[in-house]
């Protein structure tokens, strides 16, 4: 069987929602939803109302990512940012902070755990199609008077017969200031992509624990471990590799499936591994960025914070693919050995 041959679905069908969709529609809580899906066996669930970003997400019924339990909720900026997650795919952490709660050192301005974006409602959302993809479109805007105005344009793009999802967002400081961005692509994965003898593989130069907890665990960064109760997050932070055209990519495997990451290292240098393997909330975050999950304060002080000034722009965007077989991981792998032995440590990667 060749569902993937035009002239074959012509012949058969008239509508290419038989085979890719982007179908919009409202769960009863009010939250608008993008439900997508190809002929991969690709399935997965936008939120406008939440950063556009990314909840449900699975490959022919496999889970791909956790969600929390009675997610997805409505955008509420007087709840706090943990009771807010739904873990999903991708929640969006930025666009001005990344990082811990914490209280601005030269204005006095309160900031929760890693910013406004996820809680912002697009606006003019829509879908369009052509012969081989499908586009959901959606702007948001993280602005207040007299404050930052940013303005982003997101857009994901789905393939025919593609096992992968890109999202790519057009940044733009609209106000007449330069305001401090801090973006970072917070991928969640979920069992059973992620469980004992999971494998994170990287590109890297070295690996940098955040914390006492990470340097207990820093022998088997790569490698995840059952789920157990009461047990302490991990982060670390990597120093990545490029290739000639500024491009990295990691990926996170068990055996039998895999998850792939791609994106530019030039506009996103940081890459930041999250381990979270706690009973019952076992979700792992891969993390590429343009900061690491600092804050505000600590990057200023690091050198390390990003800013755009007035009227300038910045495009990032990430493509995440299915690796369906050991075939796909072992290439994969592959590839990413070929990176760490030849291409560049990251420019503007500064983790001293």
């Amino acid at each position: 069987m060749n569902v993937n041959d035009d002239i074959n679905r012509a012949q058969h069908s008239l509508d290419l929602r038989q085979f890719i969709d982007m179908r919009a529609s409202t769960l009863p809580n009010g939250m608008r939803i993008i439900d997508a899906y190809n002929l991969s066996g690709l399935h997965f669930t936008l939120l406008p109302d939440r950063g556009m970003d990314i909840w449900s997400a699975h490959y022919k019924g496999i889970p791909l990512t956790w969600i929390a339990p009675g997610s997805p909720f409505p955008p509420d900026e007087g709840a706090s940012w943990l009771t807010q997650f739904n873990g999903g795919l991708l929640t969006t952490c930025g666009l001005q902070h990344v990082g811990p709660p914490e209280t601005d050192e030269q204005t006095g301005e309160y900031r929760d755990l890693h910013g406004r974006f996820t809680r912002l409602r697009a606006f003019n959302a829509r879908t369009t199609f052509d012969t081989d993809s499908a586009e959901a479109y959606g702007e948001l805007s993280e602005s207040r008077l007299f404050g930052a105005q940013l303005h982003n344009k997101r857009c994901y793009r789905l393939k025919l017969d593609e096992a992968s999802i890109t999202v790519s967002d057009q940044i733009t400081n609209q106000g007449d200031m330069p305001t401090p961005l801090m973006l970072l692509y917070h991928v969640n994965v979920g069992y059973p992509l992620v469980r004992e003898g999971a494998e994170l593989i990287t590109p890297h130069v070295r690996v940098i624990p955040r914390d006492d907890a990470a340097r207990a665990g820093f022998e088997t960064w790569n490698r995840y471990q059952a789920a157990s109760p009461s047990c302490a997050e991990q982060v670390f932070f990597h120093h990545l590799t490029m290739d000639r055209d500024g491009m990295t990519e990691i990926a996170l495997v068990n055996g039998e499936i895999g998850l792939l990451l791609q994106w530019d290292a030039g506009v996103m240098p940081y890459f930041t591994q999250w381990k979270n393997t706690r009973q019952g909330i076992y979700v792992c975050g891969i993390e590429p960025g343009n900061c690491i999950p600092e804050g505000q304060n600590a990057a200023r002080r690091s050198g390390r914070l990003a800013s755009l000034a007035a009227g300038e722009q910045l495009s990032a965007s990430l493509k995440m693919s299915i690796l369906a077989d050991s075939a796909a991981i072992e290439a994969a792998r592959s590839r990413i050995s070929a990176l760490q032995r030849d291409g560049t440590p990251i420019v503007g990667c500064k983790l001293d």
